[in-house]
């Protein structure tokens, strides 16, 4: 159980407060609305630029990250499509230090073109690097335009081009940092052995007197259901040829999300798994295989991926895989099992909330969704689940009409 107080400002920033008496050390994290999904769409990777050039310094502190090292903390941040997150954790006597510092890039980051020019440079070899030159580094860049038509989730957290981080300008970065980077557009949260009251003069004290902001939000376009399967063939320079099958699955609010969850640990969580004892072990199809969904705010996409062992085609690997599908939706999983599987994700969830620092991120992710309540409820949601559920959600979604198929095939192989 995460306890926690909710306080809102009057500038409409979110304050999450959770009292840890366990930890010397105070967690500040701080979550902006804002990721891939909300980015122009001939201006890509700028949410992931942007988490950069908040490390750049600002009006009050040139040097975020030595200040917070002298404060005997660290601090880091994260972007994916749906929001950018930055945390500090510090001492406790050093909390009000984490707590100014981002108000202070909130409002007074120093946006300059050296600034800008720097960390540009460094996004783009980093797009290089693990998009380009990296084996298998591209696949969003297929998955994304193969399966989302409609919805921005078919852009990369990288971006589209490299070419739309090359050609940015500060009046673009600029424009981003006023319709994001506001109070009404973000949520503090909090993890410290404190008292409520402490917390929010502190947080009031720096971020009360920044004006909330206006935030463009924009209007995300529902993605279209699809009807027929699709397909694409990649050439490139991958050590062995693989294989993408990929099915549009649930929003993560709903109950369907849950029930792919555990479709997807069914399928793929361990040497334990279909896949790994099917396809690894058994027949030798693969020689590694995974299962995962993306579990994004809007509807998402269940993944299973194989990298091919040698003699075998992609006719052999595909037909394996819907053999392995097909089993599960007509053979109901035992009850026994079922259970273990509930226990597992349980004994997960709650070593997941272990630190202050992931009580505080998760408290900041569940608020964003709507509720942070909802961080208490995740393990009745899953103990909720039925083996009916689970058949019934894997008969509707491993539909042969609703797949996308993605062939790596290596330049020099003969598959």
């Amino acid at each position: 159980m995460v306890n926690f107080e909710r306080f809102v400002l009057s500038n409409g920033l979110r304050l999450l407060f959770h009292p840890d008496p366990t930890t010397p050390m105070a967690t500040v994290c701080i979550t902006y609305n804002t990721g891939t999904k909300n980015e122009d769409p001939d201006k890509t990777g700028f949410a992931h630029l942007f988490e950069h050039l908040m490390f750049s310094g600002s009006k009050n502190a040139p040097n975020f990250d030595d200040i917070i090292q002298n404060a005997g903390g660290e601090n880091n941040a994260f972007t994916n499509q749906d929001m950018t997150v930055y945390y500090d954790i510090v001492p406790l006597d050093n909390l009000e230090t984490a707590i100014w510092i981002e108000a202070d890039r909130m409002q007074n980051l120093k946006l300059t073109q050296k600034s800008l020019n720097r960390e540009r440079k460094v996004v783009v070899e980093e797009f290089k690097e693990t998009c380009v030159d990296e084996p298998y580094g591209d696949i969003w860049h297929h998955i994304g335009p193969l399966l989302y038509k409609d919805h921005p989730y078919s852009v990369p957290t990288i971006g589209k081009e490299i070419s739309h981080i090359e050609n940015a300008v500060l009046a673009d970065i600029e424009s981003f940092y006023r319709n994001f980077y506001c109070p009404s557009n973000a949520i503090v949260t909090v993890s410290a052995n404190i008292s409520a009251p402490e917390v929010y003069k502190l947080v009031e004290k720096y971020f009360g007197e920044i004006p909330a902001g206006n935030p463009r939000l924009g209007k995300i376009p529902e993605e279209r259901k699809q009807a027929t399967p699709r397909s694409l063939t990649v050439e490139s320079k991958v050590p062995t040829p693989a294989i993408f099958m990929i099915f549009h699955s649930a929003a993560r609010k709903t109950d369907e999300y849950y029930h792919d969850e555990v479709l997807s640990d069914i399928l793929g969580e361990g040497e334990a798994s279909l896949i790994y004892k099917k396809l690894v072990k058994e027949k030798e199809i693969f020689s590694e295989a995974d299962v995962y969904i993306t579990g994004t705010i809007d509807p998402g996409l269940f993944i299973l991926e194989g990298k091919l062992n040698e003699q075998i085609s992609f006719e052999t690997a595909e037909r394996a895989l819907w053999e392995m599908l097909e089993e599960l939706k007509s053979k109901p999983l035992a009850e026994k099992e079922l259970l273990r599987l509930q226990n597992r994700i349980e004994h997960n969830l709650e070593f997941a909330e272990v630190t202050a620092f992931h009580k505080a991120v998760n408290l900041g992710y569940y608020e964003l969704l709507g509720n942070a309540a909802w961080i208490n409820e995740e393990g009745t949601k899953y103990h909720n689940i039925s083996v009916k559920d689970l058949q019934s959600r894997a008969l509707e979604l491993f539909d042969p009409n609703k797949v996308s198929t993605i062939y790596y095939r290596s330049n020099d192989a003969k598959r």
